[in-house]
């Protein structure tokens, strides 16, 4: 902050690193790419490269960044899809620490929560859609389900609208791509130790020691050791470390390995039960309220994650590149739902009910792909080509939880009313307005057989970007999955699917770009095999798969120097051949005869305004209607999709002051009302949040910053369930950081 290309590099700036690396190796590695961009460009090739140069050189918009993957043929400005990227420099200037704290950042996103599986991990719909099956972790599928922490990550990449080239099987609202920290070219000693309310502690470390031309490593670690602000008894315990090492065995061959280790002790927090007669969380009752029980609740996660990638360019227009990651991660916990169905809220009690999973997901995935550039006559590609193999083995179960009252007589459903709270029911029904988390509950706990699912992906792929002339593009994509999932309970499903892209650009002027596009994405049954196979039943095995198909029109412009990205679209999300229930009871049988639809608008701006003034933000319409939902539930027919705010805005901004030595910031972000449920009975509220932050650097090297988010100490509730309960959002939360870099 002393100076925009010196003073403010110091802090939070590998992710403007990254992207200038990103965009030195589409100049020089992949230069096809680089001549698509002059040929789409009004300046002359001398102009271009001139500019080039001096992108190199200078200090990168921090808020704007170009997308790290080879499925990319283009720039942002030409690529005919509605892209986000969450910097780094974003990240560390809003204190998110976490993928959900991060997704906040990008309008149109809601995190969801279910019943049992994986009700806290992180499962973002993007249009209406559930796209849990879109992560991404660079490039490659991320079959685990857990809470993903931001230590190790340098930008996190969201694609909205059916994604299934990009992502394989799945992403029907989206995908999002979780780039990981690489070695760099440079040495640099880095860190943060923070504290905060809610006994809040975190330490980070980032080394990165280039020890010769040909050889680079760096490793990333974090420890934290934190409550929630408004939660008293919920706590979110996690260390990680992460080495990478990248070797440069001549000027065209390179290779990267990196390791991840990732350990999180916490609690699950279901929140509070809906009232069965709004439909609404009970009103009345204390926001600090837990219904747990921290005698016998408990979430613990595990993942290790190995990766190995070689690139060779053969010469300035052909590269070639293999990655291979092998992961292994496990998710146990047992959590109390505070049911709304048992001893109903009415009567002032509440049961915890028990949900829980005992899992561990085994991911072997080898992608391999071709970027070249090449001319047809007057048209020039610029082509990405590639081959993916995945193998995933789940081990998955639940535990045995006793729920009995003394004498060994179990709690019937209702029963709590019957029993009571507290130790005539065993402590398993407590208070609705005081909840005891620290009740002597005394039940046995044993672990239940695992049902193992195994799933197989051979996926095929290719993208290219054809300058037709200086003012019209053509992207064009196509990826073929052959998918086969099978379980040890006899359940199986074998698909082949084709998802395929294509979208036109109209360059007005060399800054400027209007679009049309067409996507589409499948997701047959078990296409969330790798987390556990729940979605796979008797009633579905034998279905088509489900198909989504995104329409959009959209134009963006980066003014001026470029600095800064302004978006605009006008889309249409249509899924079709939905899984449908068409006969009563549990697990009735299913056809493939829903239909649902999303459209809207999104508005988007990302970079800097003034070279001290940047901004990061959004705003998103979702019209969402359930058109087609069977026999059996079409009495929610022009209902809206669960989880689909019609509204949602972020804003992030932040401003440099004191000759760039200091910098304020704040946020703010809305969501309207959101429906837990398809018949749009259970639901919570709209609500404003607001943030802030302010940074000074003491040193050259050292820097002290304060965030302050949820400033007003807003009570509201994240999100919502189909049935029982809604889990309500942290409160005010105030951290202190110490950060230094040499």
């Amino acid at each position: 902050m002393t100076d925009l290309t010196q003073g403010r590099s110091n802090w939070g700036s590998h992710a403007a690193q990254g992207a200038l690396l990103s965009t030195a190796m589409s100049f020089f590695i992949l230069p096809g790419a680089a001549h698509a961009q002059e040929q789409s460009t009004e300046p002359t090739q001398e102009q271009a490269v001139e500019v080039d140069e001096v992108s190199i050189e200078a200090e990168a918009p921090a808020y704007k960044a170009e997308p790290d993957s080879a499925k990319f043929t283009a720039p942002l400005l030409d690529t005919p899809r509605s892209v986000s990227i969450v910097t780094e420099e974003v990240l560390e200037d809003t204190a998110s620490t976490t993928l959900v704290e991060a997704l906040r950042t990008v309008p149109g996103i809601t995190m969801a929560m279910g019943e049992g599986g994986q009700p806290f991990a992180d499962r973002p719909f993007i249009r209406g859609q559930e796209s849990t099956s879109g992560i991404m972790v660079d490039g490659l599928r991320d079959s685990s389900a857990q809470s993903r922490d931001t230590f190790n990550l340098e930008q996190v990449e969201v694609v909205r609208g059916a994604s299934g080239p990009l992502a394989g099987r799945g992403a029907p609202g989206g995908s999002i791509n979780l780039v990981t920290k690489t070695a760099k070219p440079d040495d640099f000693f880095a860190g943060s130790l923070a504290a905060g309310n809610a006994e809040y502690l975190r330490g980070t470390i980032d080394v990165n020691n280039a020890v010769s031309e040909n050889f680079a490593f760096r490793i990333s670690a974090m420890v934290q050791d934190a409550g929630v602000p408004g939660r008293d008894e919920v706590y979110d315990d996690r260390w990680g470390i992460a080495p990478t090492a990248t070797w440069t065995f001549s000027p065209s061959t390179e290779a990267t390995a990196s390791y991840t280790h990732y350990e999180g002790d916490g609690i699950i927090d279901y929140g509070h039960p809906l009232d069965t007669v709004t439909g609404k969380p009970v009103e009345g009752i204390d926001p600090d309220n837990f219904y747990g029980l921290l005698v016998r609740d408990f979430h613990d996660t595990k993942l290790d994650s190995g990766q190995f990638e070689i690139s060779h360019d053969f010469n300035d227009s052909v590269r070639l590149r293999n990655i291979t990651r092998y992961t292994v991660s496990e998710n146990a916990y047992i959590a109390s739902n505070p049911d709304d169905s048992q001893g109903n809220v009415v009567n002032g009690l509440v049961v915890r009910n028990v949900k829980s999973s005992n899992s561990e997901t085994t991911t072997l995935s080898n992608q391999t792909d071709l970027s070249a550039y090449f001319s047809t006559g007057s048209i020039s590609h610029s082509l990405s080509a590639g081959l993916e193999f995945t193998s995933e083995d789940t081990d998955r179960g639940t535990f045995s939880v006793e729920q009995l009252a003394p004498g060994g007589v179990a709690i019937p459903r209702g029963g709590c009313d019957q029993f009571g709270a507290g130790a005539p029911s065993g402590y398993n029904c407590t208070d609705l307005y005081n909840p005891n988390p620290n009740d002597p509950w005394t039940g046995a706990i044993s672990a239940n057989p695992q049902t193992n699912t195994t799933a197989d992906t051979v996926g095929i792929y290719a993208f290219d970007s054809l300058t037709l002339s200086e003012k019209w593009l053509l992207n064009l994509g196509v990826r073929v999955d052959d998918f086969d999932t099978e379980t040890s309970s006899g359940l199986s499903n074998s698909e082949t699917i084709v998802s395929y892209q294509a979208g036109l650009n109209y360059k007005p002027t060399y800054n400027t770009s209007i679009y049309a596009s067409y996507a589409t994405s499948a997701s047959p049954s078990g296409v969330t095999a790798g987390d556990g196979g729940e979605n796979i039943s008797t009633a579905n095995e034998d279905l088509k798969p489900q198909t989504s198909r995104n329409y959009e029109v959209g134009v963006k412009w980066d003014p001026g120097s470029g600095d800064l990205a302004l978006n605009a679209a006008i889309f249409r999300t249509e899924v079709v051949d939905a899984h449908v229930t068409v006969e009563p009871g549990r697990g009735g049988a299913q056809e493939a005869i829903g239909e649902q639809r999303t459209q809207g608008i999104e508005l988007s701006a990302a970079g800097n305004i003034t070279p001290d003034w940047g901004i990061f933000a959004g705003y998103s319409y979702l019209d969402s209607e359930i058109v087609e939902a069977g026999p059996i539930n079409s009495d929610t027919e022009g209902n809206q999709l669960p989880n689909t705010p019609e509204h949602s805005f972020t804003l992030w901004t932040t401003y440099n002051l004191l000759s760039d030595r200091a910098q304020i910031g704040g946020g703010a972000s809305y969501q309207s009302e959101r429906f837990g449920n398809t018949a749009n009975t259970k639901s919570v509220d709209e609500y404003w949040r607001f943030d802030a932050m302010a940074s000074y650097d003491l040193t050259e090297n050292w820097l002290l910053q304060l965030n302050v988010n949820n400033v007003f100490d807003e009570r509201y509730y994240e999100r919502v369930y189909t049935t029982h309960m809604a889990t309500i959002a942290p409160g005010r939360s105030i951290i202190g950081s110490l950060k230094f870099k040499y």
